[in-house]
């Protein structure tokens, strides 16, 4: 065989070799790419995003959307051909697995943190809305979740109200961890707590709870390194009871970070006029009980997707403007939001036409 001939066979078995190299060996990598986004002024799989009952709403026009990002799944082995490919397509994004599914979190312990990441991001962005527009909210401090095999396991549940702690009076959830941590490990600590079913009930029939228990829990040391803390093995959160009846109908969505244009959106249908003035207007964004807008992550997927969709403006968290200004996509206007106040009075310039002094992102 000629020497030239036997090269170029080498060098073809070669790259055929590296190519199944690179097909068959996994790499630790995961990928994220824009999803899908959803008009949350208007219809998703045949009903209405917001159905308000209750209070008088109003017609709205226009796109308040909220936006998306696809992820591999924790399970899904990627190749080295598939992160080379990710890594030069423009619009995907390849990231440490870890980044996405830390701690060796499985799909399925993922997508119940999402679930329950969005359910609270939909309280939130009631409360949100309904404060900016002067609605009474009443809220109070409760159970969130209780850790498998901790002392308050069987002794506390999920949904109890947390009237006191030791007897003194609970306003905040951080109140809990605060008193809790007084104690050394091993001391009891008494909680006053309207039970779940209790209170429930009285929602049901409009009435106050008034039926409490006291619990006491031996505490136990914490497992962080350095100096042990007193804990029970709860998290507490905030509950609420709204005035009128909002459901936000979304499947198939998790995370936080819809909070933002969910209270927009529910802004709008409780108020006369169009908040975008029939623009097209994306965005992004947590929201706490106080209106203050969150950052999130996957940004520069989510401003392609909207872009693709037809968006104009984006509503961007102040703590995403650097990254997602270093790659704005063609024909979209990035704007920067603080709070949903911030939100609120981009629109008014939006709708009006007065674009020149809405507040940019800079990479600076």
């Amino acid at each position: 065989m000629p020497r030239r001939t036997a090269t170029m066979l080498a060098s073809t078995l070669m790259l055929i070799a590296l190519l199944c190299a690179g097909v068959f060996i996994p790499v630790p990598y995961a990928e994220m790419s824009p999803g899908p986004t959803v008009n949350t002024l208007g219809d998703h799989d045949g009903e209405p995003v917001l159905q308000i009952s209750g209070h008088k709403t109003y017609e709205a026009s226009g796109h308040l959307n909220m936006t998306t990002v696809r992820v591999t799944s924790a399970d899904y082995k990627m190749n080295l051909v598939e992160a080379v490919y990710g890594w030069l397509a423009h619009d995907n994004k390849v990231v440490p697995h870890d980044t996405l599914y830390p701690d060796g979190k499985t799909e399925e312990q993922s997508t119940q943190e999402n679930a329950e990441e969005f359910s609270q991001s939909q309280e939130s962005a009631k409360v949100a809305a309904l404060k900016e527009l002067d609605v009474p909210v009443k809220s109070w401090v409760v159970v969130s979740t209780v850790v498998k095999d901790s002392p308050a396991e069987g002794e506390l549940h999920a949904g109890d109200v947390i009237k006191s702690v030791d007897g003194t009076a609970v306003k905040q959830p951080a109140d809990v961890a605060e008193l809790v941590t007084r104690h050394k490990p091993g001391e009891d600590v008494t909680f006053t707590v309207v039970p779940a079913k209790e209170q429930a009930a009285a929602e049901k029939e409009n009435r106050t709870a008034t039926t409490t228990e006291k619990v006491t829990i031996t505490t136990a040391a914490s497992d962080d390194t350095g100096e042990k803390r007193a804990i029970v093995g709860i998290s507490a959160g905030t509950d609420h009871t709204f005035p009128f009846s909002i459901d936000i109908k979304l499947a198939d969505v998790g995370g936080p970070s819809a909070g933002l244009m969910f209270a927009l959106g529910i802004y709008d249908k409780l108020t006369p006029g169009d908040l975008t003035g029939g623009q097209f207007v994306a965005g992004t964004g947590t929201i706490d009980d106080d209106g203050k807008v969150g950052p999130i992550g996957g940004i520069e997927m989510k401003t392609v997707g909207a872009r693709d969709k037809g968006a104009r403006y984006f509503l961007t968290p102040a703590g995403n403007c650097a990254a997602a200004a270093k790659d704005t996509p063609d024909g979209l206007t990035l704007v920067k939001v603080d709070t949903i106040g911030d939100a609120l009075d981009a629109l008014k310039d939006i709708r009006s036409g007065d674009t020149g002094s809405l507040p940019s992102c800079t990479t600076g």
